[in-house]
């Protein structure tokens, strides 16, 4: 590292902090952010987040006794300096690299994570159950949440507000407000928070109440009824918080070290359910990150000198991501359809639903950190006779499967849903993983499962969607670059649940779906090289499954591979098997895919290598089940 500096390199784990005077924690501040920003730059990772809440982990680990303490971050992509401070600093050049560090807090990893936090708005829940265990145990400990203000927008936090509020569990909740997510953040409960951020004579009288109460320890009781008297009267409302049974204090300024840890110290004697209100600066000391926060969430390698960030190819010879082509597809497709609506929860850079946004505002909807709400949202705008494009991470759907079920299936409403970084996604790892989406889709009946194997087919995939009453309707397509900067054809219906034959052959046959068929091209390239004849089959749907075009495959060939960017277990293999055995098919099928374990982080193509169904893999498999099917 470029001169970092003394006082980072004496800190090792918590204990070390323990001394250090307020301006010592700061010195500390300015050499962890150059730290990050050094590792990150050349090490992708995410940055903004964590720049941060440096004074803030420095503070708690200085003020809690971690790991016997509990601190619990959400989302844990603002953890890098919690890992740092805690015994991981000399290993923070894997971060997010294959067999290195989790770029989350992980149980496996440390003492000092106290609970895995990959998605949002867990913290409170967890906190609260580890709280109430430790009162049922008789053990003293202090339990901390934190959360940001855009993972806070998330149903669960609420319910877990209201269930720790009536149960008075001691656990103090830090709401980390910079007023951003991933994008800026929106709704009513942003318009609350800047309420009680701006509210200037009430924060003036709070301090002043809240230092005399510092000084006067047994007027506490009284003075913190005159407290909520004068905010009752002075922001001419009831506090959200306090009537969900916390004690608010706040907002402070989160990058004032000195005053940060001593209302902290202060909260440690407090019994029951408390909530400071903190500030920040979402990039915090780094002026490129400060002033683009969205871009700079996960920037990418970039000079950390100029702030030019780091690309690999041109634009002209890149593909395009497929994220692009979703977000301009389906600003052409609203401009060819006006019943074409988008919805969002918080994701409307990564999905590149800004292009519907700028176009047609009054059709775009960011949700909020809340998945459940973004299916049945768009489920009551179907039944209106809308189109709602629902675009949901993966491995985020999974908190509206019940509402996919119940509230769209069941009712057999044309809601599209646009399922984003379906397969491995890399570096983010298990968490973020979309593995399981085929697999739980494939369970509920009248949803059509779709999969395109490139841009094109994504294109089309959604203009087939909007044509006709399909019914629910699922597009999965992965995280990352497609292969072919030529995508932008005409747009055609495609036969729903009908696959198509890619190539012709008689020696083993390759069933494929999505874009796990180009890893299977190219096995079959090589294949041939070698003598060996691969016919290859792209399903195209999971479902409805096209029978009569497996019915032609198990005739003509007695070795069979399915390959597929999900789990092996109940996805597209399972699917070929269960139709084997109900038409008495005896060929044999050997399934790829994700394996069943949850599998950590790395680059893709280091992931698909591991789980064996890259074309390296493909390949082995084959002449593995042609050598045993000649014995």
């Amino acid at each position: 590292m470029d001169n970092i500096g003394n006082r980072l390199d004496g800190i090792s784990f918590p204990s070390d902090l323990k001394h250090l005077s307020a301006a010592e924690m700061t010195e500390l501040a300015a050499q962890l952010r150059q730290f990050m920003i050094e590792s990150v730059s050349h090490n992708p990772g995410h940055l903004g987040a964590n720049l941060g809440v440096v004074e803030l982990a420095i503070a708690l680990h200085h003020v809690f006794d971690t790991p016997d303490d509990k601190i619990i971050w959400d989302v844990g992509h603002q953890a890098y300096a919690h890992k740092i401070l805690t015994g991981r600093k000399n290993e923070f050049h894997t971060n997010r690299k294959h067999g290195g560090l989790s770029g989350f807090p992980s149980l496996s990893e440390s003492e000092y994570d106290a609970f895995g936090t990959g998605h949002s708005s867990t913290s409170i829940s967890a906190a609260l159950g580890i709280a109430i265990a430790a009162k049922l145990k008789n053990e003293h400990r202090q339990v901390i949440a934190v959360i940001g203000d855009g993972s806070l927008t998330g149903g669960m936090a609420f319910e877990a507000l209201n269930h720790a509020g009536a149960e008075r569990a001691n656990m103090l909740v830090i709401l980390n407000d910079n007023n951003i997510a991933i994008d800026p953040n929106v709704g009513a409960l942003k318009e609350y928070l800047t309420d009680i951020t701006t509210s200037r004579t009430y924060n003036k009288l709070k301090r002043e109440v809240w230092n005399v109460m510092h000084r006067h320890t047994r007027s506490r009781k009284v003075i913190q009824r005159i407290e909520r008297g004068i905010k009752s009267m002075l922001m001419k409302q009831g506090n959200l918080f306090e009537a969900l049974g916390f004690r608010y204090f706040g907002p402070v300024d989160g990058h004032d070290i000195a005053y940060l840890t001593r209302v902290l110290q202060d909260m440690k004697r407090i019994e029951g359910p408390k909530l400071l209100h903190v500030l920040t600066v979402k990039g915090k000391g780094y002026e490129f990150a400060e002033k683009d926060q969205t871009r700079w969430h996960a920037p990418g390698m970039f000079n950390k000198e100029t702030g030019e960030l780091i690309r690999t190819a041109t634009d002209k010879s890149q593909p395009p991501l497929y994220q692009e082509v979703f977000g301009q597809t389906l600003m052409q497709l609203a401009e060819m359809n006006e019943r074409i609506v988008g919805i969002t929860p918080a994701m409307s850079t990564g999905c590149s639903m800004g292009h519907l946004m700028h176009r047609f505002p009054r059709r775009f909807f960011d949700v909020g950190i809340a998945e459940q709400h973004a299916v049945t949202f768009a489920a009551g705008l179907a039944v209106s006779g809308m189109i709602p494009f629902c675009n949901i991470y993966s491995s985020f759907l999974q908190r509206g499967y019940d509402q996919v079920i119940h509230d769209v299936a069941l009712q057999k409403l044309p809601v599209v849903l646009c399922i984003d970084r379906a397969g491995l996604v890399g570096e983010d790892g298990a968490t973020h993983h979309g593995a399981y989406d085929l697999a739980y889709l494939r369970l509920i009946p009248g949803v059509v499962i779709s999969a395109p194997m490139n841009e094109t087919e994504l294109r089309h995939l959604m203009y087939t969607a909007q044509t006709g009453n399909c019914g629910p309707f699922a597009i999965r397509y992965p995280k990352g670059y497609g292969i072919s900067p030529e995508w932008e054809a005409p747009f055609l219906a495609l036969p729903v649940g009908k696959g198509r034959i890619i190539r012709e052959g008689e020696d083993i046959g390759i069933v494929s779906i999505g874009t796990a068929g180009n890893q299977a091209v190219e096995a079959c390239c090589r294949l041939e090289r070698d003598g060996i004849h691969a016919a290859h089959y792209d399903m195209r749907f999971l479902k409805p499954l096209d029978e009569a075009l497996l019915h032609d495959v198990f005739r003509k060939h007695r070795c069979l591979i399915t390959v597929e960017d999900g789990t092996v277990e109940g996805g597209l293999g399972s699917a070929v098997l269960e139709f084997a055995a109900e038409h008495h098919y005896s060929a044999s099928v050997q399934r790829l895919g994700i394996p069943d374990r949850f599998v950590a982080h790395g680059t893709i193509a280091e992931l698909q290598c591991e789980c064996g169904y890259n074309a390296e893999g493909i390949v082995s498999v084959a002449k593995q089940m042609l050598q045993r099917n000649a014995l």
